[in-house]
């Protein structure tokens, strides 16, 4: 229940309605509506109005959500392994993070590194925002000290392709989506529209790009009858993934976030999709609540990135889910270095393991896939559970 969520004080009221205006004035442009992916856009990346582009808090306890490396410092530690496998290999490169959240991913794996004695020539990081921006830097300096100096911010695209590891962790679901309803024969987009000066969703028939896009879905087994079917696909995801290749000259791409195969992805019971909500901890399905103050995600069709992987001259190394990657990247070895001295941190570690890999936690919904590209070498993360069947 949408009652149930808190108010936003006047400064996030206030907030929020200029980008409620900003949408307005873009729907009214267009002729009174616009896609969800046009509006999921604004929402989230409007300049100094969206929500990952303004100054609230995100991560974290003090935000709307927490991911794996808030969780716990193993998780970075183990991706960081993987790392130090690509870069042994290769005999040096760089390390290229898209979107680094809080640092925290940032710090333990410069940590990490460092122990592993394989520290890169740059720690890189792609974050357009200039406010979260300053939160890692601080964050970094604070939990690894002068290593902080190897990390270089990126406004924009890096000027020349690397040659080491790209990571993204939970990237890819915030790229915006297209929502759609498939009834027998018809094809309908959800949009939002302006009514009585509200914003409201609303379907259309769905154009030529959207229908192409949504044959193989509609090829699925299941999906042949007259119920609604209501879904999203992201016409933008194998761009976002082209253009993530050319950032890479060689070596080895891992992208982690909540996502399935096609097939499991459209199942005929999965009938609402997957677009969620998070505002303050807690998950709804309402996009429209208080714009520019909420997280709006959706996840990964990750046949779809496999599929463009090969226009991109990327190789498919492996797929599978995060409990079995942290799991064979030595997740179990690096619990044993730690030294607990209080049945607090015992406890603390216990629960964020937990967290990690379970099956009901994010275990089996977060999958990672790793991309290759060059003459490199399965990281042994992947080498637990080949799922690239799947998709």
């Amino acid at each position: 229940m949408l009652t149930d969520l808190p108010e936003p004080d006047a400064e996030a009221r206030v907030h929020s309605e200029k980008l409620r205006r900003h949408v307005q004035e873009r729907i009214e442009s267009a002729g009174g509506w616009i896609s969800f992916a046009d509006y999921m856009d604004m929402a989230l990346y409007a300049p100094g109005l969206g929500y990952y582009s303004a100054g609230a808090a995100k991560f974290g306890e003090a935000g709307d959500f927490v991911t794996a490396p808030e969780i716990s410092p193993l998780f970075s530690q183990c991706v960081a392994g993987q790392c130090a496998q690509v870069l042994g290999e290769a005999g040096g490169g760089d390390i290229l993070e898209l979107g680094a959240g809080s640092g925290a991913m940032a710090a333990e794996m410069l940590l990490e590194l460092e122990r592993l004695d394989c520290l890169p020539g740059h720690y890189l990081v792609l974050e357009p925002s200039a406010d979260l921006r300053a939160r890692q830097e601080t964050n970094i300096r604070e939990r690894a000290g002068s290593l902080a100096d190897c990390v270089r911010w990126l406004d924009t695209a890096p000027a020349e392709p690397i040659r080491g590891v790209l990571v993204a962790n939970e990237v890819a679901d915030a790229i915006p989506v297209n929502r759609f309803v498939l009834e027998g024969p018809d094809s309908s987009e959800i949009g939002v529209a302006l009514r009585n000066d509200k914003l409201r969703l609303e379907a259309r028939p769905a154009g030529p790009e959207l229908v192409q896009a949504l044959e193989p879905v509609r090829a699925l087994p299941g999906l042949a009858g007259n119920a609604p079917f209501q879904s999203e696909i992201s016409l933008r995801l194998p761009a976002w993934l082209l253009t993530v290749s050319a950032w890479l000259e060689e070596g080895v791409a891992l992208l982690f976030d909540y996502g399935f195969s096609r097939p499991e992805y459209y199942l005929p019971e999965r009938s609402s999709g997957t677009l969620r909500c998070y505002y303050r901890h807690r998950a709804h399905n309402d996009p429209l609540f208080w714009p520019g103050l909420q997280d709006i995600t959706a996840w990964v069709d990750f046949t779809l990135l496999a599929e463009t992987a090969r226009d991109a001259q990327l190789d498919v190394l492996g797929y599978s889910t995060q409990a079995h990657f942290l799991l064979a990247a030595g997740l179990d070895e690096r619990v044993g270095r730690h030294v607990v001295e209080t049945q607090q941190l015992r406890t603390e570690i216990a629960h964020g393991i937990r967290q990690l890999i379970m099956p009901g936690e994010m275990g089996e919904s977060i999958k990672v896939l790793a991309l290759g590209k060059g003459d490199v070498t399965v990281p042994e993360g992947m080498t637990g559970r080949d799922m690239r069947s799947s998709l």
